[in-house]
């Protein structure tokens, strides 16, 4: 009797158990439905996205790139023109030479690793520098005059990926300044058993993003690998299918993918990379730099020296994406030249 009663329960609790699962599976899909309808989701997903974003996370480098700079500095009496300069070569009428680097740093994808070569695409902004930066003299009202007070000129340009081995440095393959993507590139050689994750989801359309389509940001702000998310604004703002985003992101995530979901987790799909954000240049007044000045007390109005210096301020939350169909455009131009030195990226 005992028996049969245990067994009565038992299958009490097993029927129990099988109801509440499927009523909680049907109310679950009902609530939560995975839309079939080909369009990229404009919901957050819900279901883990973590796998999924993290192995992404690991095609995502971080780049430093540098250029160095001769200046050749010219005596403040002298009224050189572009003009003088062609004919006399700058170190030989510059009163003083220095030496100068300039250096920023961005976000690169991996989008190939394979017999010992790798490439990775990036924006081109982060990784080019002029040739020459001419400073020219001023009149007494602040006017910029024709007469030059220095000119730079570049010696040498070297581009790291952070962690990378043989020294990090790799070549530009490709810069398209247009589209402002450029591609990089490093032969290790097969022998090397050098191999690095890259990206192997799908490249999607841009131009099939819709107001509100919700999309996965990934980069290197100020030195930090971050994911963050973003909703479309502006869709095909232009006829390449340009876009915008609201996610706020920091100096060095410029390079960085932003990834939309078409019918649900694990669909990623890439769909731009990050450009920039607005940027204004406003004149700030800072206290003359000495030790005097240094211990100004703010309560009291400071009387001393002032210098004027530009400062850049950035308008957070109104992100420029550049949108996949460039990258498709810049790899198709390049397809040939690509193939012929060992990257055959997205084939």
């Amino acid at each position: 009797m005992k028996n049969q009663k245990r067994a009565l329960i038992l299958i009490s609790v097993l029927l129990m158990t099988a109801f509440l699962l499927s009523c909680s599976t049907v109310t679950y899909d009902s609530i939560y439905p995975t839309l079939k309808d080909g369009h990229y989701d404009s919901e957050f997903p819900y279901r883990s996205t973590s796998i999924e974003l993290q192995k992404i996370s690991e095609t995502i480098q971080r780049i430093i790139a540098s250029a160095f700079y001769r200046v050749y500095v010219f005596d403040e009496n002298d009224n050189y023109t572009i003009e003088d300069l062609k004919k006399e070569r700058p170190e030989k009428i510059a009163v003083k030479e220095v030496l100068i680097d300039n250096s920023s740093s961005g976000t690169a994808l991996v989008i190939y690793s394979g017999n010992g070569n790798v490439a990775l695409l990036t924006c081109s902004h982060t990784v080019k520098f002029p040739d020459t930066l001419i400073s020219y003299k001023s009149d007494k009202s602040g006017n910029q005059t024709k007469f030059i007070e220095s000119i730079s000129l570049k010696e040498r340009h070297v581009v790291y990926v952070a962690g990378f081995p043989e020294g990090s440095t790799v070549d530009v393959l490709i810069d398209d300044p247009k589209s402002d993507l450029a591609i990089l590139g490093r032969k290790y050689g097969v022998q090397s058993g050098i191999k690095f994750p890259y990206f192997n989801f799908k490249l999607g359309n841009a131009k099939d993003l819709e107001w509100g389509t919700f999309v996965y940001l990934i980069g290197f702000p100020m030195n930090n690998k971050m994911i963050t998310k973003g909703i479309v604004s502006s869709p095909n703002k232009d006829e390449i299918g340009s876009f915008l985003v609201d996610a706020v992101i920091n100096p060095g995530f410029s390079g960085g993918i932003v990834l939309a979901i078409r019918d649900g987790v694990p669909n990623f799909e890439l769909v731009g990379i990050v450009h920039s954000v607005p940027e204004e240049k406003e004149d700030m007044l800072y206290p003359d730099i000495t030790d005097k000045a240094a211990k100004y007390n703010p309560v009291i109005p400071y009387k001393g020296d002032i210098y004027v210096k530009k400062h850049s301020a950035l308008r957070y939350g109104i992100t420029r994406i550049i949108p996949v169909e460039a990258l498709k455009k810049l790899l198709e131009e390049n397809r040939k030249y690509l193939d012929r030195e060992g990257f055959p990226v997205f084939q």
